[in-house]
């Protein structure tokens, strides 16, 4: 038996409807964004658990409580599993960063691995943090079942971390929606992704919801 890792990204918050930029900010999920949660928990309390790791924001707390308290597991909270920090582009829409960061917004679509948001975190910088997470959880878990729950750029840079995909282009290969699920195998050749992305554990009118 091989370490298995699910990545969870959080539940629908307002900003995730909306698609404002949203990282350090620490809003609560939406009563939707629960339901989310609590389908998650539904659909994957069976699968015996070794561990549940989660960024220490309200969102992805928040997300991870249910299936804990089915399971009685005690998440593990860990900074490097935290979202982007945005800088300056915090709290703002796409249009008004355009609007008043142009340049920086243009670097930063065209190779944000080393391109941050204005005052923010480049992608190298995120794999960096988050891939000392993944090595602590391969070392304590060389087998058995692991939950991530975390946000949606840092779950795609991690999958590209792990894939072999270039991180600049993390935002054009990936994506990971709202209480979205991506499934890692860790075997003899190395990481092989198994499913990316699933929301089927949630009722059909969640997964219709619109959002990023």
């Amino acid at each position: 038996m091989s370490l298995k890792l699910y990545l969870l990204r959080h539940g629908e918050t307002t900003y995730s409807r909306t698609g404002g930029y949203c990282g350090t900010t620490d809003p609560e999920l939406t009563p939707e964004g629960t339901l989310m949660a609590e389908s998650f928990a539904e659909a994957y309390s069976k699968i015996p658990w070794n561990a549940v790791y989660v960024s220490p924001m309200k969102r992805t707390i928040a997300t991870a409580k249910p299936l804990c308290d089915a399971i009685r597991m005690e998440m593990q909270l860990r900074d490097g599993l935290k979202e982007i920090n945005y800088g300056e582009w915090e709290g703002k829409t796409a249009d008004d960063v355009k609007e008043h960061y142009a340049d920086d917004y243009i670097r930063w679509l065209t190779e944000p691995a080393w391109n941050p948001p204005t005052g923010g975190e480049t992608s190298v910088q995120i794999a960096s943090r988050a891939s000392l997470v993944i090595s602590e959880i391969e070392k304590k878990y060389p087998t058995g079942n692991v939950l991530v729950v975390s946000h949606k750029a840092t779950i795609r840079i991690i999958l590209c971390s792990l894939l072999g995909i270039d991180l600049g282009r993390y935002r054009d290969r990936i994506n990971a929606l709202a209480a979205s699920v991506s499934i890692l195998k860790f075997d003899t050749h190395g990481p092989l992704l198994e499913v990316l992305g699933d929301r089927y554990h949630m009722p059909e009118h969640l997964r219709a919801m619109p959002g990023t």
